[in-house]
């Protein structure tokens, strides 16, 4: 059973690193907008939509799968 779990542990690692490495970049702002409070564009948001909102559905479902992987293994570890 553990095997099992930390081989699909393992999966949904490379699966989710991948996700969070094809997700782009959110801002087009550089390092000096940090620097200078450039927060103009604070209540500008847009919603995700097309390819950004697939990679963010997919990165939160792998996220927590990450999550209830890591304590089921930690359970069978322990028992």
């Amino acid at each position: 059973m553990y095997n099992t779990l930390m081989t699909l542990f393992l999966i949904d690692c490379v699966v989710l690193i991948a996700c969070v490495m094809m997700q782009p970049a959110k801002n087009d702002n550089d390092a000096m907008s940090a620097l200078t409070g450039g927060a103009g564009d604070l209540f500008s948001r847009r919603k995700s939509r097309g390819f950004e909102a697939v990679m963010q559905i997919v990165t939160t479902i792998c996220g927590a799968l990450f999550f209830i992987l890591a304590l089921a293994m930690i359970y069978v570890s322990s028992h």
